[in-house]
């Protein structure tokens, strides 16, 4: 699992094998699969409507849509192992205490707040792995590291949903939980693996320590390369948002319940999850900028086939299955480039500052393939968020050539940009 080199700071210094990444990401994923999933499906056979049931998911997404707003705290406070181990733990408190909870309607106060406090957690455990992962890569393994912590995303909301369901429908729902329970835990033994970064943001004075901060994000986002990557997350390139919307457009394909169910449910995770794997591996082969655009073009040139192609129930597999799968070659490299231009120090912030700006396009995207949808059907859609893609292309590279390169000269005299 890892090899060891000799370091003036611990007298050992781990390497860990991109893949201890997936697994202390996969408590994250796990989370939002088994509160999506499974606990989605406990309610409705319940007899809770599915009215009631999308709001106690929608409360779940708030901490993750707010979570850059606390990814200080791990980078100021106690140890990044300290705050995975708290978070994981307390993820695993939480689907325990699902299980003990009679799920009736008097109940839905309950099971509300207990949604809130495991998403909150959860944010943690992938703020801390985030800030792990740039502290323990190498550079030349950033892409592989990047599209191993996709695929424990992924693969993680399969584990949580799918096998969380299967354990809640074939055994007592305390049984189910404790052995949840028991797997996140499991999960933190991947820290062994990593080193507990150096600090150099937190200090003894707290206030100081957030000064650093603060010093460290702009001297980050000031950078030419900083600069260019915030750019890039800004534009509609891999936003992946017709992919949100394949289920709602498949009766334009003919396609039955049951296609739609497999396509874009766990083979649909399972595929992106793929995609994420041979993703890393290429993202350090290349540029990863570079990647990240020509996988957003690649995305766009398959939403414009499906749109042109015959809509029969067999292409909107085949079509879909390769959107899936272009989307965790997106996923990675926006992943892969966000951990090259942050470095070391506050990566915790630095992350989550560069995932929530990615999430604009995101959402202003989703809205667009919606309205487009809505005026030119299932076509006018795929072809919308093409043009916006290339759009986004256009529009990236001419600022980037109007950003002026800032030279400075390495240790070893050769000339760098800043």
């Amino acid at each position: 699992m890892t090899s060891s080199t000799p370091s003036s700071a611990t007298g050992q210094h781990k390497t860990a094998h991109p893949i201890v990444f997936m697994f202390l990401l996969i408590p994250y994923g796990a989370m939002t699969g088994y509160l999506v999933v499974t606990l989605g499906y406990l309610l409705s056979h319940a007899g809770i409507s599915p009215g009631i049931i999308a709001g106690l998911i929608a409360i779940q997404l708030l901490p993750q849509v707010f979570k850059f707003l606390w990814s200080p705290l791990v980078d100021v406070t106690f140890t990044v192992k300290s705050w995975h181990i708290i978070a994981n733990s307390a993820c695993a408190a939480c689907v325990l205490a699902f299980s003990f909870i009679p799920i009736k309607a008097a109940n839905l106060p309950l099971f509300s707040i207990v949604i809130v406090v495991s998403s909150f957690a959860c944010s943690f455990v992938g703020i801390a792995t985030n800030s792990l992962s740039a502290h323990n890569t190498p550079g030349a393994l950033k892409g592989r590291v990047s599209g191993y912590l996709q695929a424990g995303n992924l693969g993680g909301q399969g584990v949580g949903g799918g096998i969380g369901l299967l354990l809640a429908e074939h055994m007592a729902n305390w049984m189910a939980g404790g052995i949840l329970a028991i797997g996140f835990m499991l999960c933190s033994l991947g820290l062994y693996f990593v080193n507990e970064p150096v600090d150099v943001i937190k200090v003894k004075s707290l206030a100081k320590s957030m000064g650093n901060l603060v010093m460290d994000v702009w001297s980050t986002i000031k950078k030419r390369a900083g600069t260019i990557a915030l750019v890039l997350c800004l534009m509609p390139i891999g936003t992946c948002a017709a992919g949100n919307l394949f289920s709602s457009v498949a009766k334009d394909w003919h396609a039955s319940l049951d296609v739609v169910a497999i396509i874009t449910g766990v083979v649909g995770g399972l595929i992106t999850a793929v995609g994420s794997l041979v993703g890393g591996w290429l993202l350090d082969l290349m540029d990863r900028k570079t990647n990240y655009v020509l996988v957003g073009l690649l995305q766009a040139a398959i939403a414009v086939g499906m749109a042109f192609l015959p809509h029969t129930p067999m292409m909107y597999i085949i079509l879909t299955s390769l959107y899936t799968f272009v989307s965790g070659l997106c996923y990675a490299a926006f992943n892969a480039f966000t951990l090259e231009v942050i470095g070391k120090g506050a990566a915790a912030t630095k992350f989550e500052l560069y995932a929530s700006v990615s999430n604009a396009p995101i959402y202003m995207m989703t809205a667009i393939a919606g309205w487009a949808y809505t005026k030119w059907d299932a076509n006018g859609m795929l072809n919308t968020e093409a043009v916006c893609c290339v759009i986004g292309v256009v529009l990236y590279y001419i600022i980037k050539a109007l950003i002026p390169a800032k030279n400075a000269i390495a240790a070893d005299g050769e000339l760098i940009e800043a």
